[in-house]
């Protein structure tokens, strides 16, 4: 029967949602497991990236199914903030990219997108024909009655509790903040509300306020120690730039810096608007050093960046350093502006900073030439000053002219020197991002100083608690735990309201909204009691509710909630989490933010017990990109592969933790390896087996079978690491090639290989259960008459292990590819094979070795113990030296058995596979009988081969 992977995947899809097959409810004398992934936030559809998100954990709590756990895989979706609201408002404003998006990369069908023009509406739309229908194609294992959206009134009612409890704790503050804005919505946003610009760092820039009579022309930088070495200015002649009154000081700055300034709490009065020509040709005043420095005219300043206005240090900058030759050269733009070419041939860089590594004594020269840059140009030009910056920041000292900072390195006194000359007046500070920021909704994202209420994530006591969660937790893979430690090291305030938006009320200003970071840190706890709360009444999730629930009835005044208390038993028999399964883009926000609110709200037995970190994903080598339709839809590769060849390709292509790429071809190749698995497996289904008691074993039925229980140990140790791509690769590639070996060695017409293949088949079909479960499912219920569900997960049976057996398979299957070497190298086609085994002195040796170990000297010292091998000499120290090599292929329980088989007798019952492999006669003769010189070439468990 062929393979039809949608037909058989549909079946089962309905079976087990009639069933209510995933619906998980507390045993009592079961080990329970509870394992999450973020919710998703249905802004947009869902792709083959989102795929693999959520396959992962479900592996993982099929694989616990099957060891008998009671497994909860909740899921529910985020909709809190402004995204949504965001593209409903570019739907609604018919913008031609968002309505792209939607109709040519989401097939949303021109007449149903009306109903996307409210926000829940969108959200549902996506959630019912995107993300909940691909997850049920995918086969995800969920227990839907759990699943809820973070606007519903009685979750809102669980964030109320939080938010309560956590400044009932002293965790949240309400102060002056910087925060990421958009200009657009009036509105602080987060990583998650951006279009663009998602990975722009907040930097905050020192300005140094050169002076222009009573006015200051303040430029930014993020070296205020280089203030000593600066030359000359920047700024571009066509940019828009201002003159304003800035607390009370007068300012010559960009346009866009004057508004940047005002967002930052600034009080700022324009009082001119100009070009950046009229200070062209200007001098200002350092306010350090009292020198005037020349203003020059250049196209690559960005008056959207900072104040605007840029100070040069040539010597310790190759941007600058180059910057000035350009501009030493360029004499006809110099007299265009008025610029006399002499004086900015007079400009001569400073040298300010030591550091070793470079022999001028302006690093920024010898940067530049070191990496062959020759204009302003080459793309080494930021890799070039990015090394200056890196080796004088760590290891560069200040010259004598910074007097008490004279000798010292700049990494230890940046920040005191700027601080002392922001309170004398010369400097100041500005924030600004390291790069353009887009919010959702097209709005540009500036950095803004907002009256807010923030998480309060830099008070050590809390950080020293979210520390001992990482050190007491699981996590996959290790390394990333110091990406958690790192993190909360880091982590200053967090800003957790926004003034609109989808989502929970702050409350005790309803004026505000919970922003959506903040509300989804400990929904996790929600899930264990989601679906019983829909009975109680919204008005009775009070705060008191919550205590009882998750304190206990002591928790509270008077009488606590019976239904409360009811709740508390569920919750206990799932919490804590046993895995959180997230992305690594995730480490720096969400995820230790989880890990700093259960820390807080929760007792330790409570706390998460292992996070696995995810990798991203690669569509055919590039990015994925929703606005570009550079992406994969779920419905539309499952429809052309199946839904098993989805996962199967999603997690055997690299580890949970590692980045994969989807590559179609790929892809198919995998459809193609899932056909021959199910093809041979129904005819191995088919099989007339015997029963057990019924069959004798040959030695290559051991071998399988031993085979198999070691496939059984891999398998399971990759499971409980969540190494899912080393178990696949155990249970369905590596086992196959075992297989493979079985089919050449045994002989099909012998009723015991019928019932080891079955025996095989039924153990793969449990080890393949969690990844690809649609058709160990059919396959398993055909063969065994219940669905492997029904089943358990395999276990090692002790009878059948045999280190013996296989070794002795080792030797056999070593020995044919010798042969095989010999025929191809020679290009012999053999009649005849004769098979050399070693002389028993030579074993005496091999046990000598076997026992000692590889020390040459301790070997010889007990061999020549043996008169008859005294005689030997070198030959005897040649095979030491060559069986100390052979022994480091095999472990200690391998060794055991060579020294414990006959090596004649393996041979001798391999020659008739032999012979029909090679079409060949085959002799197996010990050293001992044969006349040939070639005899003598035999060493242990290696023999000799002569072919004629």
């Amino acid at each position: 029967m062929t393979y039809e992977p949608r037909e058989l995947e549909r079946k089962w899809q309905e079976r087990w949602e009639d069933g209510g097959r995933y619906e998980a409810d507390p045993a009592g004398d079961e080990d329970a497991t509870f394992v999450t992934v973020p919710y998703p936030y249905p802004s947009g559809g869902m792709h083959i990236g989102h795929a693999r998100t959520y396959t992962v954990p479900d592996v993982y709590a099929r694989y616990r199914r099957l060891q008998g756990d009671d497994v909860l895989f909740p899921i529910a979706w985020h909709v809190t903030g402004t995204p949504i609201i965001g593209a409903v408002n570019r739907l609604q404003k018919g913008e031609e990219e968002q309505l792209s998006v939607l109709r040519d990369t989401y097939n949303v069908p021109e007449d149903e997108l009306e109903e996307l023009e409210t926000p829940m509406g969108f959200a549902r739309y996506f959630i019912e024909n995107h993300y909940k229908r691909n997850m049920k194609s995918l086969g995800l294992s969920i227990d839907w009655r759990r699943e809820f959206t973070t606007n519903d009134d009685r979750y809102s009612k669980f964030v109320t509790w939080q938010y309560e409890t956590l400044r009932e704790d002293d965790r949240l503050e309400k102060g002056f903040h910087p925060v990421k804005y958009c200009t657009e919505e009036e509105n602080p946003v987060t990583t998650h509300d951006l279009l663009e610009g998602e990975d722009a760092e907040r930097q905050e820039y020192t300005l140094v306020k050169f002076g222009l009579g009573e006015t200051k022309v303040p430029m930014a930088t993020l070296r205020p120690e280089t203030v000593r070495g600066v030359t000359n200015a920047y700024i571009k002649p066509d940019g828009d730039y201002v003159e304003a009154e800035v607390d009370g000081e007068t300012w010559i700055v960009s346009h866009d810096a004057a508004h940047k300034l005002t967002l930052q709490q600034r009080d700022v009065e324009i009082i001119d608007e100009f070009s950046g020509e009229a200070l062209v040709g200007e001098r200002v005043e350092n306010p350090v050093t009292g020198e005037d420095v020349l203003i020059l005219p250049a196209e690559f300043v960005d008056p959207d960046n900072a104040t605007g206005v840029v100070m040069s240090v040539p010597a310790h900058s190759p941007d600058d350093w180059m910057a000035l030759q350009a501009a030493k050269a360029d004499d006809e733009r110099m007299r265009a502006y008025g610029i006399d070419p002499a004086e900015v041939a007079d400009i001569e860089p400073k040298a300010i900073i030591d550091v070793e590594g470079y022999d001028d004594v302006f690093p920024a020269r010898a940067a530049v030439e070191e990496h062959g840059i020759t204009s302003a140009d080459d793309p080494e030009l930021e890799e070039a000053t990015q090394e200056v910056y890196n080796r004088e920041f760590h290891a560069g000292t200040l010259k004598d002219m910074y007097g008490e900072y004279a000798g010292a390195v700049v990494e230890d006194v940046r920040d005191e020197l700027a601080a002392r000359y922001r309170e004398s007046g010369e400097f100041d500070a500005m924030y600004d991002f390291s790069e353009p920021v887009v919010c959702r909704c097209g709005g540009k994202v500036e950095v803004a100083e907002q009256e807010t209420w923030f998480l309060t994530y830099n008070d050590e006591d809390w950080k020293a608690l979210a520390h001992e969660v990482v050190s007491e937790m699981d996590v996959v893979p290790e390394t990333s735990r110091d990406q958690f430690d790192h993190t909360i090291d880091w982590l200053e305030e967090w800003p957790c309201i926004r003034n609109y938006g989808l989502g929970t009320k702050l409350p005790w200003d309803d004026d505000f909204v919970i922003e959506p970071l903040s509300d989804s840190t400990v929904y996790m706890a929600y899930y264990t009691i989601a679906h019983r709360l829909r009975d109680v009444p919204a008005e009775e999730l009070t705060v008191e509710f919550f205590d009882a629930l998750f304190y206990g009835a002591d928790a509270v005044e008077g009488e606590a909630p019976e239904k409360a208390l009811e709740l508390r038993e569920e919750w206990e028999y799932w919490y804590p989490v046993d895995y959180r399964v997230s992305g690594n883009d995730l480490i720096s926000n969400h995820l230790t933010f989880y890990l700093f609110h259960h820390a807080d709200l929760f007792e330790r037995s409570e706390w998460p017990e292992g996070v696995a970190i995810m990798g991203m994903g690669l569509l055919e080598g590039e990015k994925m990109s929703s606005s570009k339709g550079h992406v994969v839809l779920p419905a539309e590769a499952i429809e052309e592969y199946g839904a098993d060849t989805v996962r199967f390709f999603l997690l055997n292509s690299a580890q949970p933790w590692q980045d994969y790429d989807w590559r179609a071809d790929e892809v198919a190749s995998t459809r193609k390896s899932l056909d021959r698995f199910y093809n041979r497996a129904e005819e191995v289904v088919s099989l007339d087996a015997p029963d057990r008691e019924d069959v004798e074993l040959a030695r290559i039925d051991r071998w399988l079978l031993s085979r198999l229980q070691r496939t059984v140990e891999r398998t399971t140790a990759a499971m409980d690491e969540f190494e899912t791509r080393s178990a696949s690769q155990e249970a369905f590639y590596r086992f196959e090639e075992d297989l493979r070996w079985y089919r050449k060695r045994a002989d099909f017409e012998r009723p015991a290989t019928k019932w080891v293949r079955q025996e095989a088949l039924r153990t793969r079909l449990r080890l393949l259960a969690p990844v690809v479960p649609f058709l160990a499912n059919e396959l398993h219920e055909a063969l065994d008459g219940v669905p492997v569900e029904d089943a358990a997960w395999p276990t090692p049976n002790p009878e059948w292990e045999s280190a013996r057996v296989e070794v002795e398979e080792r030797l056999v299957e070593d020995l044919l590819d010798d042969v095989r070497d010999i025929v191809n190298v020679t290009g012999t086609d053999p009649d005849h094979v004769t098979v050399y085994t070693p002389a028993d002195w030579k074993y005496t040796v091999f046990e000598t070795v076997a026992e000692v170990g590889d020390d040459v000297g301790a070997v010889m010292g007990k061999v020549m113990q043996h008169e008859s091998l005294r005689e030997r000499g070198d030959a005897v120290n040649d095979l030491v030296q060559d069986l100390i090599a052979d022994l480091r292929e095999y472990d200690d329980e391998e060794t055991a058995a060579l020294e414990s088989l006959d090596e004649d007798e393996v041979y001798a019952d391999a020659a008739g596979f032999l012979s029909r492999e090679f079409d060949a006669s085959v002799d197996v003769v010990p050293e001992s009988e044969a006349e040939d010189e070639k005899a003598a070439q035999a060493v242990p468990f290696r023999p000799a081969i002569r072919l004629e």
